[in-house]
């Protein structure tokens, strides 16, 4: 009975003691075996970047803060090895960025550790066992082009983490995953990665570095209803968040009307909002942008009606011109909502040229008739030349050929006698070749 007592007594032990290092977010913190001694987050400068990790911990990720720009930390084990970024056992995973580490270390060595690296002064080294993400869901209703500030969070042992650099080491996507009901606009459209959320001080993310992730969410997309996921991902770990939401059409709208003029040069603006949004706090700005670096800015505070006209200003410059437009306005349940309005479109024609007076096509006519006979003339003179050049240079060409005839057949005539004298020279030859001389002359 004494021994099980005191193996429970040991079991219990170990459990306050993993349960209290699951719940602490700590700088080099250190719990010493079989002790409940905790060493603070803020003594880790003073013990030169020393830390212990006790004998019950399976796994952990440091999360290291250097100066900007510096190379990663080098891990030196209670066995005196050294870890790298880039050489490191299979159970370790780290990520590095500019400013700083993370590791994740399965089943660690028990010891004393220490880091070597150009660690920011005051900082703190965190160790946390477990590593979660925190997503702001979506508000409802949520409309078609409206632009929403949502923040996400990375939580370490459920406390917020905030460590410069950590944007560079998380990549954290969102997504909008459709129901595919046959009745929504969305049915088709499948998965579509809608934006990011970032904490780089840009955009609707109001500092860097903070902790928050600020959402950069497209939401110029098709109305019906789909499902949120958020993944924030990097070597060490990947984490999901899945929330479903309506995505509805916007409750305010703008298209341009011409006049019953064209030549006129004047448009108007139809504005109308739906019941989902209040008459009253509804604003809108507009940009008018044309032809020669034209661009007008149109702005209407107060409705008077659901369906209003707004009058843009007279155009004089002929081409194209384009309206980019947004709204404010309050929704029925008090949300304060943002919405980009479709870009609207318009051309400003220059009117036809009116056709010709009598005399004007007379004169035409004449002008028409004299290219012609010009033109009649000048391919005549054309022919001419063009036959008569041809007539002498056939002419030089027979001449050039009966020359050349005349010569030839002079040739042939004087290689014939020649042949016909040298055939006589050999007979008489011969004949003298035939006589004897042995002979005597008759008497």
């Amino acid at each position: 009975m004494a021994s099980i007592a005191k193996h429970s007594f040991q079991l219990l032990i170990k459990t306050v003691a993993t349960a209290l290092l699951s719940l602490t977010l700590v700088s080099l913190g250190a719990v010493a075996q079989m002790q409940s001694k905790i060493v603070n987050a803020s003594t880790a400068q003073e013990l030169k970047n020393r830390f212990r990790i006790d004998s019950m911990v399976s796994k952990m990720t440091l999360l290291i803060q250097r100066q900007y720009g510096s190379a990663p930390v080098v891990i030196v084990l209670p066995d005196g090895s050294k870890w790298y970024s880039s050489r490191h056992p299979e159970n370790v995973k780290w990520v590095d960025g500019v400013a700083g580490d993370m590791i994740y270390i399965e089943n660690p060595m028990p010891g004393p550790w220490q880091l070597l690296g150009a660690i920011v002064q005051g900082s703190e080294i965190k160790k946390v066992s477990d590593l979660q993400i925190e997503v702001d869901p979506f508000p409802q209703p949520l409309f078609r082009g409206e632009r929403i500030k949502v923040h996400a969070y990375l939580n370490g042992d459920e406390e917020l983490i905030t460590i410069p650099g950590m944007d560079y080491m998380l990549e954290w996507t969102a997504r909008f995953i459709s129901d595919s009901d046959s009745s929504d606009k969305n049915f088709a459209t499948g998965i579509v990665i809608a934006g990011k959320y970032q904490d780089n001080g840009e955009k609707l993310d109001e500092a860097a570095d903070d902790g928050e992730f600020t959402g950069d969410v497209n939401l110029d997309q098709p109305t019906g209803d789909y499902t949120l996921q958020v993944t924030a991902r990097n070597n060490i770990f990947e984490r999901q968040f899945s929330s479903p939401f309506t995505l509805s059409e916007r409750p305010i709208t703008a298209k341009v009307i011409p006049d019953e003029d064209p030549q006129s040069g004047s448009w108007t603006l139809e504005l109308a909002i739906t019941d989902a949004v209040k008459l009253e706090e509804t604003h809108f700005h507009f940009d008018m942008i044309g032809p020669a670096g034209l661009n007008i800015p149109i702005t209407l505070l107060d409705m008077n009606d659901k369906r209003t006209l707004l009058a843009l200003p007279k155009v004089t410059e002929y081409g194209s011109y384009r309206i980019k437009g947004n709204a404010v306005s309050t929704t029925m349940g008090g949300r304060e909502i943002f919405v980009d309005l479709p870009e609207m479109f318009f051309n400003y024609l220059e009117p036809p040229a009116p056709p010709p007076s009598a005399e004007e096509l007379a004169a035409i006519a004449a002008a028409e008739e004299a290219k012609a006979e010009q033109e009649a003339k000048d391919k005549a003179v054309f022919w001419i030349i063009s036959i008569n050049v041809s007539v002498l240079l056939l002419g030089v060409l027979a001449l050039i050929i009966w020359r050349k005839k005349q010569s030839l057949n002079k040739a042939l005539a004087a290689a014939e006698q020649e042949l016909a004298e040298e055939e006589l020279q050999a007979g008489n030859t011969q004949g003298m070749d035939d006589i004897d001389l042995s002979i005597p002359d008759d008497k």
